[in-house]
């Protein structure tokens, strides 16, 4: 047990840290991505005189923003999920069907964490049309988001087989809280 304790704590540092660094991240690339939205109406409606550029620069600033903070979302639990199953079963069944489906999550995460890299790599192949660089440091977003994602969910697994050991005090995630449609 006390391996598994320093396991999560250790992934749970590791992810922390990233998690703080993408939500940095992220407002900046928002901030960037809102200023060229907002060069291009000024150029296009004001001066009359669309840019060609920043449609494609925003497209591309909006995926890293995605990329940066999808690891934080998983960990957290801030994707819509249907898990009225979870709440309906036994703690002991809950938590088993909970980390067969981290499981499987994780086996899809390493997938697509791999073919993001190949993806990236095919990407130097060409060019963005417009702002004249690679493809690939674009696409690099991919295994970026999909790594992030595969870390939290590692340290996810592992928080679910501590609770399933009996320490749920120890390993359950804090600001993981449920939200019911029936206290509303």
């Amino acid at each position: 047990m006390a391996i598994l304790k320093r396991l999560v704590a250790w992934l749970a540092c590791i992810n922390e840290l990233l998690n703080r660094v993408g939500r940095n991240i992220a407002w900046v690339l928002v901030t960037l991505m809102i200023s060229v939205i907002l060069l291009q109406v000024f150029c296009r409606y004001v001066l009359g005189n669309a840019l060609p550029w920043p449609e494609e620069v925003a497209r591309a600033l909006m995926i890293w923003m995605m990329a940066v903070v999808a690891g934080e979302a998983y960990r957290r639990g801030s994707f819509v999920a249907i898990d009225m199953l979870l709440y309906a079963l036994p703690t002991k069944a809950s938590s088993l069907l909970k980390l067969t489906l981290l499981l499987l999550a994780g086996a899809v995460l390493l997938k697509l964490s791999l073919m993001g890299v190949e993806f990236f790599e095919r990407g130097f192949r060409s060019r963005a049309a417009s702002i004249h660089i690679s493809r690939a440091w674009i696409y690099l977003a991919m295994p970026v988001c999909f790594f992030t994602m595969l870390l939290a969910n590692i340290e996810l697994c592992l928080r679910e087989i501590g609770c399933l050991l009996g320490d749920k005090n120890t390993f359950e995630l804090r600001y993981n809280v449920r939200v019911d449609a029936a206290a509303d």
